[in-house]
């Protein structure tokens, strides 16, 4: 994301100027847009236009439309992001409060304007606009007959590729069948790493498998680099990095990112950081209950006593339609700043955003126990009764 110009007041109203230049900036632009909005940009309109001779036809213009925002569409597969609004400005081709939809583009600018930018929007916007925030882990979490290869994102996990193959059962004295199916499934895996991950950005390949599939897949690669003299392959070798899965199917990411193996490797990584902070939170909700908690107000009475250590909340709750309810977790975001706690944002597209989102997106590991929390309000809800 590329930063053009910011003019926000001291009241916190104002409009900052992005360009898109990544798919997952389309991402970040989702959390940045709110309902109510303005969301200036360059967009198609269909316009009607009539001839001297009465005829009518209809022709497509490129026009600058400011738009107030009612719905905002966001397809995570395409990275794409729709904007539903009415058009509050004069224009040539579209009338005053009609409807438009703006589909915002890579490489193409928006202005976005807000009466109240708070703290939570302005960092998302360094974090997007710092070029530090990239794309640089892949994974491949597979099974025998079953693969999907992920991009892990600072801010999601998305999925590019899933392969297939039917491996038929291996048979006493043939096992003929079993081996080429397998093969058959390894070389579309190949094919799909190749097409789906660009070497010169990844820093890190997660090959992640139950048994010994993961270790019998990167010796089929590499023998077929070798045959086929695939320089990308073979001098990226060095990226590949095996660790232990329980399936092949997209939670078992999970696991790959908590290998102490992986931690290591990827410790400047936004996603290992949040996997870390989440397994945390449960080895901690498991040995010292009275030290995590979770749900948003067992956790804002934590932050009165001021004992978060580090508050782990979901984006999808700063997209709240209702605007007391979004500022109050931001309140409890610079409130645990303050008190010199670590804010970990999760993203609701990651595999411990979607875990997170379950423990009711925010969640809280404690400085010290605060058990008389739980027991007031056990006393509270008995004298009601």
């Amino acid at each position: 994301m590329k930063l053009v110009r910011k003019d926000i007041e001291k009241d916190n109203a104002g409009q900052v100027t992005l360009v898109p230049e990544e798919p997952e900036d389309m991402w970040h632009t989702y959390n940045l847009v709110q309902v109510g909005d303005s969301l200036r940009a360059s967009t198609i309109r269909k316009v009607q236009t009539e001839s001297s001779t009465g005829s009518v036809g209809s022709n497509r213009v490129r026009t600058t439309l400011t738009l107030c925002v009612e719905a905002i569409d966001f397809d995570s597969q395409a990275c794409q992001l729709r904007v539903k609004g009415t058009n509050i400005q004069e224009n040539e081709y579209v009338k005053m409060g009609a409807y438009h939809t703006i589909e915002l583009e890579p490489n193409r600018q928006f202005t976005l304007a807000k009466k109240q930018w708070d703290s939570v929007v302005l960092e998302r916007i360094e974090q997007a606009c710092d070029p530090a925030w990239s794309a640089d882990v892949a994974a491949v979490v597979m099974q025998e007959g079953l693969a999907h290869i992920c991009l892990v994102t600072p801010s999601m996990t998305l999925t590019r590729a899933k392969v297939e193959v039917n491996i038929p059962r291996k048979r006493k004295g043939n096992c003929s069948q079993h081996d080429r199916a397998l093969e058959r499934f390894y070389e579309q895996v190949v094919q799909a790493i190749q097409r789906h991950i660009h070497f010169d950005v990844v820093k890190c390949i997660l090959v992640a498998s139950p048994g010994f599939v993961r270790e019998q897949f990167c010796d089929y690669m590499f023998q077929q680099a070798v045959k086929t003299d695939n320089k990308v392959l073979l001098e990226n070798r060095s990226k590949f990095l095996q660790v232990h899965a329980s399936s092949g199917h997209k939670y078992s990411l999970k696991e790959a990112l908590c290998d102490p193996t992986v931690a290591s490797r990827l410790s400047d990584t936004k996603a290992a950081g949040e996997v870390k902070a989440l397994d945390d939170f449960y080895k901690m909700l498991q040995h010292e209950p009275d030290r995590a908690f979770y749900g948003l107000k067992q956790v804002e009475k934590a932050n009165e006593a001021m004992a978060i250590d580090t508050l782990l909340i979901s984006d999808e709750l700063f997209r709240h339609q209702d605007v007391a309810t979004r500022s109050r977790y931001v309140k409890l975001v610079d409130s645990v700043k303050e008190n010199a706690g670590t804010v970990r944002i999760f993203s609701s597209l990651h595999v411990s955003g979607e875990q997170l989102s379950q423990l009711t997106g925010v969640a809280a590991i404690l400085r010290f126990p605060v058990a008389e929390l739980s027991d007031q309000e056990d006393n509270s809800s008995s004298e009601e009764d």
